[in-house]
Parts: C-alpha cells; structure tokens; sequence
C-alpha cells in the first residue's frame, strides 16, 4: 500500500485530536444494537486498548449504543479508565432506548438525563463534547429549543463543548446562534451528494470539524458495506493493494484538514486496517474519479 505519512490532528474547540478516530456503535457485536453477533467482552475492551496503542484520542459513543449483554459506554469505562489526559470522547443526545431496546426521542427537558445517563456509564465529571442528534424527522425543523436546553448544561459545567449532528446548514447556523460548535457528524462518503458537500466546505471556511458517519459503510448505513463495491472503488484499491474500506477512508481524511474520520469495529483485524488507511494518500486524478461517483454507483 502507498502510504505518505499520518492525517495529522485537528482542534475540537481547544481540544487537540488526531484525525483518525475511533467509533463506538460496533463495539457491542458485529452489528449495532442487537442486530447482530454479540462479541467477547474482553475481545472489545482489547480493541479499544489497541486503538488507543495505535494513536487514537478520540473516540465517539452514545449511551443507546447498547445491546442486551453490552454496553459500549461501559466497554470504554472498562477499558481505558482512569483515562489518558489527551483521550477525547464525544457523545450524543436527543435520542434514546429505554431498557428494553425501543427507541424514543428526549424532550428539552429530558436532555440533562440523557447527558447525565453517558456521564455515570462513563464514570466521567463532565463529558468532552455533546453532539445534539437531529431527527430524520426535524431535518428542516428548528432545534434551538433543544440546543439551547445543551447550552445550559454546559454553562452549568456538564459539558465542555457542543456539537450538531444530522444536520442541515440552517440549522448550524440557528445552533451557532445560540452558542459555538465545534463540530459537525453527518452521514458523508464516496457518493455524497452537492449539499453534503457543500456544508463540509461550510464547515471548513467555519473552522468547525465535519465528522463523517458511515463513511465505510455508505448506504448501507448500520448494516455496515455490501457485499460488492463500485469497480472505481476497487479499481483504486488494487493499485494501492489496499481494500476498498481503506480507499474510503483515505478520500474522507482528504476532503479537507478539518475533516475526522470516525471508523468503527470490534475486530482487532479490522481495526489494524482502518488505522493503516491513515497513512493511505491517493492522487489528485483517483480523487476526482471517487469524487465524480453519483451514490447510486458507489
């Protein structure tokens, strides 16, 4: 594999992290919620210390990322407390699962259980970042009501910073209003539309991190990546003797200085890949080529 060195680091709000990250939704099994095969739990906290080993400092979770037996919250708590100093973990709120798995969506009101939900599963005094997560159902709905509820709790010293997930430009802008974000988690990968491309420039010109999810997994979502990939994608693989996960994860750290990337596993293999792919640079001309994919071919 042609490799050029690391993705280097970027700053969420005056935390410094390294590009390359670590997601938390697969920790549970080989896939998320009860969806799938449950992993050893030793399996799973040996992952999150190898990340760690390979230069990971930030890691994104959620206290819904759960399955009957596991816990990722608690896998990490597991795992790496007492915490190094430099680790960075970003979490989510707005929805939730009650014990029994069903989802529900928390009122402004609700946010402050939810915050204080992740910080006793993470053992933690104050948690680093919160991403406020949108509903697919209030993409083009204001979210002030429930920013602002964040914002409260991170005056009162709950949370250092604040984040916006699933979102649409205005309502970065609505959340901006009411106080600074430091980051910004979208779906976003090879195929990504013109407006998802256009609020990952926005947030590059902003100073504000674009977190891509799904990067891997594209349209497949939570069910992870299909059995075949675009003949582009695996065309730019061969002449890396990469895999084609490699090469997707390459083109999203290249998108911008500001961009992070987020892959998750609970497979030691897998992971050594995912981190491997930092060092993967693909040319200007292989960049287009992904970049031009429509998401129906990629």
């Amino acid at each position: 594999m042609n490799t050029t060195g690391t993705p280097g680091t970027w700053k969420l709000g005056d935390l410094t992290v390294n590009r390359l990250g670590f997601g938390a939704m697969r920790l549970t099994g080989t896939a998320p919620f009860d969806r799938g095969v449950p992993r050893g739990r030793e399996q799973s906290i040996g992952v999150l210390r190898r990340a760690v080993e390979l230069g990971v400092n930030h890691i994104d979770t959620a206290a819904f990322y759960f399955s009957a037996t596991r816990s990722a919250n608690e896998l990490i708590n597991r795992a790496l407390a007492p915490y190094p100093e430099d680790l960075v973990i970003t979490t989510k709120v707005w929805p939730g699962r009650d014990p029994s798995g069903a989802w529900w969506w928390a009122a402004p009101g609700q946010l402050r259980g939810q915050v204080e939900e992740n910080l006793r599963q993470l053992g933690r005094d104050h948690l680093d970042v919160v991403n406020l997560r949108v509903p697919p159902s209030r993409r083009a709905a204001p979210i002030g009501e429930h920013f602002g509820a964040l914002a409260e709790l991170r005056d009162a010293g709950l949370i250092r910073h604040l984040g916006v997930s699933h979102v649409t430009s205005a309502q970065l802008a609505e959340a901006r209003a009411i106080a600074p974000v430091v980051c910004v988690q979208n779906p976003y990968g090879v195929g990504a539309a013109k407006e998802s491309r256009a609020l990952l420039r926005l947030c590059g010109e902003l100073r504000i991190a674009f977190v891509p999810f799904f990067a891997i997994a594209g349209p497949g979502r939570e069910a992870g990546p299909g059995p075949s990939d675009s003949a582009t994608v695996c065309a730019v693989a061969r002449a890396h003797g990469a895999s084609p996960a490699q090469v997707r994860l390459a083109w999203t750290l290249q998108q911008g200085a500001h961009v992070l990337a987020i892959p998750g596993t609970s497979d030691p293999d897998h992971l050594a890949e995912n981190m491997a792919a930092g060092s993967l640079r693909l040319s200007d001309v292989e960049m287009e080529r992904l970049t031009s994919l429509r998401a129906a071919d990629a």
